[in-house]
Formats: structure tokens, sequence, C-alpha cells
């Protein structure tokens, strides 16, 4: 029986997921709870509804049609149901009945055998322009059981992966043997630092951080740059001497963060709250990488 599990977006004609022109698949859970997370519909596991609220025309169709009492609409009138609905269903009702299309279920499931079949209809176009498939998320290492599974399926064509490397060492080399590529995130080097800013300790993070070194298995080391927290002098050196001996690594990434990370939360009917200080301009320092002879660039 194939495996199943959750997706919350698939991404054809990607080009900054890996090489060539790809499709990027986008698992929905995610174990880590990063303040600067910007993929808010990627954190939990379960399916959700997402609402486009700058886009509302407070027609009042979709309050019309929530099945729920009015007691449950969060807004102000229940005539317009802007908002997500206190013990949403996800019936579908208001999303059938909106005019603008601004509604949506964050969240389908698949068998992995389902969701190859999917994918594989584009392989060999994908093939043609030196691309492939990148699974993302959210985690995708947290649904493991399905995402080998689906990599098993896909054998034969070029297979990334864009992780944090939070989960079990078996789940990670059983990853290892299906990708062409890994592009893994570390974060914060300092496991106090990191489980401050993540929710979880870095310990399962760097120890397969030291198996993808020794695997011999092409890798990219991004690091996102929070200003304050992973931008630091400390972190950023911390970093590069993780990847002193490194291994297959091809270059290391660090991705600035972005004032707009927080856009997405009011429509998944969350609050945005960092805990830094967001006006803060990143410090992009490549010079700890370069100076290991690690190729480094700020994207």
């Amino acid at each position: 029986m194939s495996a199943k599990g959750c997706i919350f977006d698939i991404k054809e004609m990607a080009v900054f997921d890996g090489p060539g022109i790809r499709t990027t698949v986008f698992f929905k859970g995610c174990p880590l709870s990063c303040s600067w997370c910007h993929n808010p519909e990627g954190m939990g596991f379960a399916r959700q509804l997402i609402v486009s609220l700058s886009s509302c025309a407070h027609c009042g169709r979709c309050g019309a049609a929530c099945p729920l009492p009015a007691s449950a609409v969060p807004a102000a009138s229940a005539a317009s149901l802007p908002e997500i609905p206190v013990g949403c269903t996800l019936c579908g009702a208001c999303i059938r009945v909106c005019p603008r299309g601004i509604r949506r279920i964050a969240g389908d499931e698949y068998t992995a055998k389902e969701l190859a079949a999917l994918l594989l209809r584009n392989a060999e176009y994908l093939k043609n322009n030196g691309g492939g498939f990148t699974v993302s998320g959210g985690e995708p290492a947290a649904q493991g059981e399905f995402l080998v599974e689906l990599l098993r399926r896909l054998r034969g064509n070029h297979r990334a992966i864009e992780t944090s490397a939070f989960c079990t060492k078996e789940i990670f080399t059983e990853l290892l043997r299906e990708l062409e590529l890994v592009m893994m995130d570390i974060k914060i080097a300092d496991p106090c630092l990191h489980k401050k800013f993540t929710g979880q300790d870095n310990s399962v993070i760097l120890s397969n951080l030291e198996q993808l070194k020794k695997s011999g298995k092409p890798f990219i080391i991004r690091v996102p740059l929070i200003p304050g927290v992973s931008d630091t002098k400390e972190n950023l050196d911390s970093i590069a001497a993780l990847l002193d001996k490194k291994g297959a690594l091809q270059k290391v990434e660090l991705l600035p963060y972005h004032k707009t990370a927080g856009a997405k939360y009011g429509m998944a009917g969350m609050e945005y709250r960092p805990n830094f200080d967001t006006g803060q301009i990143p410090n992009g320092r490549t010079e700890y990488f370069l100076e290991r002879d690690i190729p480094c660039s700020v994207l």
C-alpha cells in the first residue's frame, strides 16, 4: 500500500530550486518554528483555509454559505466573513461562492504513487532542460516514509531536496541514497540560540550534516541571514568552521531576511510575531567562508 502525504503547493517552471527548470513540491508541516518563516501555510501538518484578506470585497457570500453559526465568525459582521471562522471544517462552501477566488484550502493529500504519476507527466520536458524535481516545505523529511517512496518512484530523474535536516539518522540515510542534490539550511550553530529562535535543539541537524559531508553527495548549504540572530560574526564564523572539511559541498548561499516574510500570516489566520528587530538590514558576510576556500554568495 502506497504511503500518504500532504502537499500544500506544486510549483512548475521553478528556476531557483536547483539546476535547470524544475517542478518543486512543497510538503506541509515542519517540526521547527522559526520566527522568520515566510511560509506559514507550511508550518502545520493539517489542512487549513487560506484567505487573501486584502482582496476581499466584503460581498457577504462566504458568510451566507458558511454552515457555522454567526458566533464562530471573527469579523465584526457575520455578513462579510472575510476572515477564517472559528472551528472551520474545511467544507469548501465559502470557496465555491467567492466571486474573486481568494479563498483556498492549503493541503492536498496524495499517495506517493498518485503524486509521482502526476509529476512524471512533465519529466521528459524537465530532463531536456537540465532540470528535475525538488521537494521543499515545510520540512519534507518530516513526512519521511511518504517522501522516500516518492523519491524512489521518481528514479531516473534529477531529484533535489530543500531541508533543515531535522529528522532521524535513519530517514536521512534513506534520503541520501535517493537524492542527486541536497540543499540544506544551517540557520544557527549555537544550540541554545537555535532552540530559542526555532524551538528545537540543533544536535540532530549537525549530526546529519556530518553524515552528509561524509556521504560524497553533492550539497549546497543555505544560511538565512536574520538581523541580529544568524548574520552575526560569531554565527557565520561558526558555520564556516563546521564546513571546513567540506566533502562534496558545492557552495554556500546566504539568504537575507526580507521584510515581507510576515505577509501571509493573516491569510492563514495566524499572527506574525518575530522575536528580533525586523528593521535592521542583515549583514551578508561572505569572508568567513571565502577565507576557508568555500564558494559563497549572497542571493
